[in-house]
């Protein structure tokens, strides 16, 4: 009950009253002294590391613009399509904010359109990844009006974008400018954008509380978007080359910037009332938000998770993480009892039982598997790092699955 408590303080109505209160204008900030700071007092790696961090802003909001219309249509009451109405002028007039600061103070493009395109190179394979399912979610919402695809539409723009990917990402601009009295202008925006998603993000959880109890589908239909998208948010904020300068030069470290997103994510996760240490979703929502940040770092930096550079080097410990997040995945009531095995061409094997309703993982072989996977490490780790789906993998015979047939037929429950 009590997790559910913060979502019920707040009305639709209230939320679109401080949309009307908290209007603000993108045109009329004076960006001249930031223009000035821009040439004199930003090194030439600052520059570079700025105009990185904003572009991936600027086309967040550009793209949250153009994909908010299917979700007014498919909100289920009158009060949610308003507030989507008004989160889509704000995501508009962030965009304007962002395209006159590339314009203006960083010298690209002659209009909006010519500053996306002089920034796209700037995008991360993560980020690509995780609006490319945007897209492709904007596209199902007009053909599916369902409220467990619409909760699914939630959770990937309200909580996983704007709460566990936009939020960490507005703090460390306006600390490290505050900080330093730079860019007063832009400064004097970001504080307006972070007003505005605080209120979207107040209302996605709302959102998620109502239609779960509602619906008891979109439970389950909001942990499988966050196994599609999860392995993707973690390579968002990877900056060019690993240069985590790009960080560290406004005074963050990345291990800061991915604990912020985590811990933002958790405490939107219980106001909408769903206990993160339940959702199969792959993630250690049982440690503390330091913890979950260092394994996925440590997965990024290792090659298990973010955009494919050639082969993988194993590594134990990071093989033990890939390994920890397929027991979280597993369904212990769809196959009970169970023993899985993992045959590398590369590497030791593995192996899962299932007893007790849990799951337990760990190194080495068991006796009489009732399922086995023949396949190289890469080959798994590129399946669960989303770099191959799953369907391409068996077709292809990177992952070749042998066992009882019951175990082979209950194989995609147990796996979700």
């Amino acid at each position: 009950m009590s997790a559910t408590i913060a979502a019920d303080q707040v009305s639709y109505e209230d939320l679109y009253r401080r949309w009307e209160h908290g209007n603000w204008r993108a045109t009329e900030i004076d960006l001249s002294r930031d223009r000035e700071q821009w040439r004199s007092e930003f090194s030439e790696l600052e520059r570079r590391a700025a105009l990185w961090t904003y572009s991936l802003f600027f086309h967040g909001e550009d793209s949250v613009a153009d994909n908010l219309s299917p979700y007014i249509d498919a909100a289920p009451t009158e009060e949610q399509k308003y507030f989507l109405t008004t989160q889509q002028v704000d995501e508009a007039r962030h965009a304007v904010l962002f395209a006159r600061f590339v314009r203006e103070v960083a010298g690209h493009g002659s209009d909006t359109s010519s500053a996306l395109a002089a920034t796209r190179p700037e995008l991360t394979w993560g980020f690509r990844k995780v609006f490319g399912r945007l897209d492709r979610m904007a596209d199902e919402l007009r053909r599916d009006r369902s409220k467990p695809k619409f909760a699914q539409a939630i959770a990937l723009y309200h909580l996983v974008i704007e709460a566990g990917l936009a939020q960490p990402g507005q703090h460390f601009i306006e600390s490290s400018l505050q900080e330093r009295d730079l860019l007063p202008g832009f400064r004097q925006g970001m504080a307006n954008v972070s007003h505005d998603e605080q209120r979207h993000i107040a209302f996605g959880v709302k959102v998620i509380a109502d239609l779960i109890r509602e619906d008891p589908e979109c439970r389950p239909a909001i942990e499988e978007l966050l196994r599609e998208v999860f392995p993707y948010t973690a390579a968002v904020l990877v900056p060019p080359n690993w240069d985590e300068r790009y960080i560290t030069c406004f005074g963050s470290t990345l291990e800061e910037l991915y604990t912020y997103g985590g811990a933002a994510l958790e405490t939107r996760f219980r106001a909408a009332g769903l206990d993160p240490t339940t959702l199969r979703v792959g993630l250690p929502f049982d440690l503390p938000a330091e913890e979950r940040a260092r394994r996925g770092l440590l997965l990024l930096r290792a090659g298990y998770l973010g955009q494919p550079n050639g082969p993988v080097k194993p590594s134990a410990e990071a093989t033990e993480i890939l390994f920890d997040g397929v027991r979280r995945t597993v369904d212990p009531a769809a196959a009970p009892g169970a023993k899985l095995q993992w045959e590398f061409d590369d590497a030791e094997p593995w192996h899962l039982l299932i007893e007790n309703g849990t799951a337990a993982v760990s190194t080495g072989r068991v006796e009489r598997p009732d399922l086995v996977f023949h396949c190289r490490l890469q080959d798994w780790i590129d399946l669960t790092a989303g770099r191959v789906e799953p369907w391409r993998a068996l077709l292809t015979r990177r992952i070749r699955p042998s066992g009882k047939l019951r175990m082979l037929a209950r194989a995609p429950k147990l796996f979700a």
